[in-house]
């Protein structure tokens, strides 16, 4: 399956600006480092958003949601600066 990773980055892109300014209320923020060809977006944690306890639910239930609304292509997000469940 081929992707257009240029159109999938301008949809994540506004997913986050919308979660932006919830991220900033807390003390972090997100950005992202890629979009790997199985369309696995790939994010990058930054400032409180780095260290909390809740990130991980922030990740998965929040940007990952709102990413999967605006670009149903893309099959997972992940964070390059969280460990991996097990």
């Amino acid at each position: 399956m081929s992707i257009n990773k240029v159109e999938i980055e301008a949809k994540v892109q506004k997913a986050l600006d919308q979660l932006r300014p919830f991220l900033e209320a807390d003390g972090g923020d997100m950005e992202l480092v890629e979009i790997k060809d199985d369309a696995t977006v790939v994010v990058r944690l930054l400032g409180a958003c780095s260290d909390c306890s809740m990130s991980m639910m922030t990740l998965k239930a929040g940007l990952e949601e709102q990413i999967k609304k605006m670009a149903p292509e893309v099959k997972e997000v992940i964070a390059i600066n969280l460990p991996e469940l097990v």
